[in-house]
């Protein structure tokens, strides 16, 4: 039916449209005050209007709930991923690296804490007595100077024993040769004994990797491993220079320590019953650290991927 001319078009708009207004409406700061105004304006009760902003909340929690449950699922697999536990910052590198997903670190952690996502929680390493050096053995100095960072890769070398639990009560030994500047571990052994073929093996399996500078020198503590002669007489044997912390100074050879720190708290050798599969867990560890592991001072990189991009750019 046309409409004559001079009769005015009525356009019904739903109550809900009209709340969804006033709500717009309100959000500036000279209409902040008028919702009674606005209500009377546009024909409908404040009470419902209310009942509205309630509904729309909740919906909006819902929608929220949803989105953050979506994200944890995929975050919990870049949790999962290698089987390694990761804290907030390995997660965002992960989701990075791996499933090519960019979530900030604040919405990282904000889900962990709504789903109780627990962090690995780094514990300080206890104090170790050295074994004391006899009169033959000799000790460096300090050549390193802490100066970590040579800008090369292969040029300064720092080397370590720790011990790793396992089981109920046994103990292994872990020796690693790491890369100063870009934390690659080049060489380890792993041993249910700390005698000196410990440190020695290491060094030999060091002989594998070609990219070490012809400046490169290795870096310890006064360990009885390390000051003994046929230790020094490999190193001497290898060309590398050789330097030593200062005794009793840990911060000395911080990166190798912050190493230790990293694997004890992201694998569980509880499971393990013999020094086999302790073996095949730090193996299966150290590919993932080297070739997968993103670190924040890399720039997200593994250390197999930094040592390249590095030698790349030189």
């Amino acid at each position: 039916m046309a409409r004559k001319a001079g009769e005015e078009t009525q356009i019904q708009v739903s109550t809900r449209q009209k709340f969804k207004w006033i709500q717009q409406i309100t959000n500036g700061p000279k209409f902040k005050r008028k919702v009674r105004w606005l209500c009377h304006l546009a024909g409908v009760s404040r009470s419902g209007y209310y009942a509205y902003l309630s509904e729309k909340a909740v919906f909006n929690r819902q929608k929220q709930q949803e989105q953050d449950e979506q994200a944890y699922q995929i975050l919990l697999s870049a949790y999962r991923y290698k089987r390694i536990k990761k804290g907030a910052r390995q997660i965002h590198m992960t989701l990075q690296l791996h499933f090519g997903l960019t979530y900030n670190l604040k919405r990282i952690r904000r889900l962990m804490k709504k789903f109780e996502l627990v962090c690995p929680i780094r514990r300080a390493n206890p104090m170790r007595r050295m074994a004391k050096a006899t009169q033959e053995h000799r000790t460096c100095p300090n050549t390193l100077q802490r100066k970590f960072k040579p800008g090369v890769a292969g040029q300064i070398l720092l080397t370590d024993i720790t011990y790793l639990r396992y089981g109920a009560t046994r103990r292994a030994y872990l020796s690693t040769i790491k890369d100063a500047q870009t934390h690659e571990i080049l060489a380890y052994q792993v041993s249910d004994s700390l005698g000196l073929d410990l440190a020695l093996d290491t060094l030999k399996q060091l002989k594998k990797h070609a990219h070490l500078t012809p400046k490169a020198f290795i870096h310890s503590d006064q360990g009885f491993h390390y000051t003994h002669p046929k230790f020094q007489k490999l190193v001497k044997q290898m060309k590398l220079g050789q330097s030593m912390s200062r005794r009793g100074n840990c911060w000395d050879n911080a990166p190798q320590e912050s190493f230790f720190g990293h694997l004890k708290d992201e694998i569980d050798l509880k499971a393990c019953q013999t020094l086999q599969q302790v073996k095949q867990e730090v193996k299966r560890y150290m590919t993932y650290y080297n070739l997968e592991r993103g670190q924040w001072n890399l720039k997200k990189l593994p250390p197999a991927t930094y040592r390249q991009q590095l030698l790349h750019v030189s």
